[in-house]
């Protein structure tokens, strides 16, 4: 039995779930270095949310993150979260920008990226696996995403698991943003997985529903490969199971991850300290406790702190757990999708809208979306008596929704020079394409802050 690798989430996953994304480069900094002499497998460090967040947030850019981040791990692979071709948004982008996309994140330092699609859809993962594959320097791993549904079984993973190792990934992930993974189950389909599967097998879950740490234990057993944690201030609850206890856990064992915890508390310290001062700087409500109950409503971990302080800002807090407990019945009729970013926001906007205002009084426009199959195929089947209610007699898109856009990446370039950005830089395009009304206001400022700087310095 080979030694059990660990992926830290504590740059990304973890303050994603804990502090909704709200980490600052300058908080990471300080340890970057001692991080990358613990032995981890991978650091995850950027993708996910954390690159609307810098530009929204934090006027920082993501790009200069990554390598910042990259100029100080020389060791440890970074890694990423990729969206497939929703690539880091909430919509599908064209397979220009993909490409350009996944080229530009290898070459500013990513090693590892990690590509999911939110319906399980392959075909919405292709670009993403090709463009990766064609550098021919990063690791490709493939996701499935875990969830619990009538149509949801050992045997349909192991398919869409299959078709993913088809198309050429180097890893599997088994990618359980909700903590629903039970124990048991997780052993059972990490053996299936591995009955059928050539290439590693990393499990990423979240502690939400209290499973995490035991759900690890099994799919060790089992034999997976790899685990994802978080270090303990931004670990348990939403997040991860925390680095530390893990490590100590399965040392001394056949399973032990060769990391010395003694390494691990002056990291614990920093995070700390970083936890408290996010809390005080953002307002934050931060998830203090598990909730069992997650594994009824099947929701990730980052969107159950999302949705409270949403419902909070509408003076809707009271109404919580009834928006929660109408998520499966807006699920079931959008055919099971699978709860993660954008199904998770879609799904959980259309339960608050039908809590607050009455059952699909109003219908969003990504709602009715994903009833067109603008999103992809999802999982079950949706009724024809619901379809007609969101769309009327509009044809579903049963092709590659993707092969329905147009290059986008030059269009993105033109307007962003008539914005008064005629030379920016490859990455800022990007940025500019996938979050236009969120990058736009974060170059001005910039540019504003690099003038000011420039005649302070003059």
């Amino acid at each position: 039995m080979a030694r059990v690798k660990i992926t830290e989430t504590v740059l990304r996953d973890g303050h994603q779930s804990i502090a909704a994304t709200r980490m600052r480069l300058s908080q990471m900094q300080p340890v970057l270095e001692a991080m990358d002499e613990v032995g981890y497998g991978a650091l995850e460090c950027w993708g996910g949310a954390t690159f609307d967040t810098c530009m929204r947030f934090l006027d920082e850019d993501p790009w200069e993150r990554l390598r910042t981040i990259k100029k100080y791990v020389k060791k440890t692979p970074l890694q990423m979260l990729l969206r497939g071709q929703n690539i880091l948004g909430y919509r599908h982008y064209a397979d220009d920008v993909v490409y350009e996309f996944v080229n530009r994140a290898v070459d500013n330092g990513i090693d590892i990226i990690r590509v999911f699609d939110a319906l399980n859809d392959s075909r919405n993962m292709e670009s993403a696996i090709r463009a990766a594959k064609d550098t021919k320097s990063v690791h490709v791993q493939g996701a499935i995403v875990y969830t619990i549904s009538p149509i949801h079984t050992m045997e349909s993973f192991t398919k869409g698991a299959l078709e993913l190792q088809r198309m050429g990934v180097d890893s599997l992930c088994i990618k359980d943003m909700s903590g629903l993974l039970s124990p048991y189950d997780a052993y059972n389909l990490v053996r299936m997985l591995k009955k059928h599967l050539s290439i590693p097998i990393e499990l990423h879950t979240h502690c939400t529903c209290g499973f995490g740490e035991m759900t690890y234990m099994k799919a060790i057993e089992a034999g997976v490969d790899i685990i994802d944690t978080a270090l303990s201030p931004f670990g348990e609850v939403t997040s991860q199971p925390p680095t530390e206890s893990v490590v100590m856990s399965l040392k001394n064992t056949i399973y032990d991850t060769g990391i010395d915890v003694e390494r691990l508390w002056p990291l614990t310290e920093h995070f700390k300290q970083v936890r408290k001062e996010l809390a005080d700087e953002f307002n934050l409500t931060m998830p203090s406790q598990i909730n069992p109950a997650v594994r009824k409503y099947q929701i990730p971990g980052g969107m159950l702190t999302n949705l409270y302080n949403q419902l909070k800002g509408q003076g809707a807090e009271d109404r919580f757990d009834e928006v929660l407990a109408e998520m499966p019945n807006v699920r079931r009729d959008l055919g099971y999708p699978p709860l993660v970013t954008p199904t998770s926001q879609i799904t959980g906007s259309a339960a608050a809208l039908n809590v607050l205002y009455g059952r699909y009084k109003i219908v969003t426009n990504e709602v009715r979306d994903i009833v067109r199959g603008k999103y992809g195929r999802v999982p079950g089947e949706i009724t024809e008596e619901f379809r007609k209610m969101c769309i009327g007699d509009e044809p579903v898109i049963t092709h590659r929704p993707a092969d329905d856009l147009e290059p986008e990446l030059e269009k993105a370039k033109q307007a962003l020079a008539d914005e008064g950005f005629p030379d920016a830089a490859p990455e800022d395009v990007l940025g500019y394409a996938i979050f236009p009304e969120v990058a736009l206001p974060f170059f001005k400022k910039r540019r504003d802050m690099q003038k000011r700087s420039a005649a302070t310095q003059g």
